[in-house]
């Protein structure tokens, strides 16, 4: 049984995302996203003018004359998205848990692609794969995303995007956009990212609080991490430790942009209290303007 309140976040993510993409984004997505990938179909004999560098080398040798590869576009697109379920998304200051703006985002992005044809999959992780959703089209399925993510119950704690990344690469051939939802707090998943950007189009949604970057100013203060259940003691008041603090998140923060940008993959920031559609759709413009 689906606590009340969860009912009426899941509603209210569900329509505010719909009338989203029905308003504001309508068309945005479809021309940054539909119809830029390309799918093998079948090889023919060479024929005067054609280009190539579409020579299949081994199927001409074998058969002792030119042949090439034709292509066709995809009618569709398949749109994955990789959330981050760790406790660290449950974290939240002002704007409460970053895991909603997760689902905010997850319902946006599915929204669009279905409202073009494509298919929406999904998969939860944490230290570990903990769910996967297979690409399918409809309302429903939407629903349905949205639901886990505010019903699931994960069973590990900590980040491993590599796990997630590695995964998809084994079960996903055909070319996706990969949306990983998440606020990066783990490293050491660049070989992974660099691996399936060979394959997909990775995109990171890094959602961050901006209210974590800085200590409150409350003497001494306990803070428990969320993933290892660690806990720290700060002086709140020490303003050494309070810059020493600030800069050490500015540093993870400007590390993961970095990452991002060694895998030429585009990374969209989303300060939790920041909307959801407005980052967006800046995004999506941004993404249109270089592909002119």
């Amino acid at each position: 049984m689906i606590p009340a309140h969860i009912i009426k976040k899941i509603k209210r993510i569900h329509i505010k995302s719909s009338r989203t993409v029905n308003s504001i984004m309508a068309g945005q997505y479809k021309s940054v996203f539909r119809g830029s990938g390309i799918e093998f179909e079948e090889v023919r004999e060479y024929c005067p003018g054609d280009d190539v560098k579409t020579l299949d080398w081994k199927v001409s040798a074998r058969l002792g004359k030119p042949f090439v590869k034709l292509y066709k576009e995809e009618r569709e697109s398949i749109v994955m998205l990789l959330i981050d379920m760790s406790s660290s998304l449950k974290f939240g200051t002002f704007s409460g848990p970053k895991l909603e703006r997760a689902a905010e985002v997850a319902s946006v992005l599915a929204f669009n692609a279905i409202k073009n044809s494509d298919k929406v999959g999904a998969i939860f992780f944490t230290d570990r794969v903990e769910k996967y959703i297979p690409p399918k089209k409809g309302s429903s399925h939407i629903w349905r995303v949205i639901k886990e993510i505010f019903t699931f119950s994960p069973q590990g704690k900590g980040t491993h995007i590599s796990a997630a990344l590695d995964y998809l690469a084994k079960i996903s051939k055909k070319r996706s956009f990969v949306f990983v939802l998440s606020d990066f707090l783990d490293d050491g998943y660049l070989k992974s990212l660099r691996t399936i950007r060979q394959r997909h189009e990775v995109i990171g949604v890094m959602i961050y609080d901006k209210g974590s970057f800085q200590l409150p100013l409350k003497g001494i203060i306990t803070l428990s991490d969320f993933e290892t259940s660690n806990e720290l003691v700060f002086d709140g008041f020490n303003k050494k430790i309070r810059e020493e603090f600030t800069s050490r998140k500015r540093s993870h923060y400007k590390k993961i942009l970095s990452i991002f940008s060694k895998a030429k993959s585009d990374v969209i920031e989303l300060e939790a209290g920041a909307s959801v559609s407005d980052t967006l759709l800046q995004y999506f413009r941004f993404r249109e303007r270089r592909l002119r």
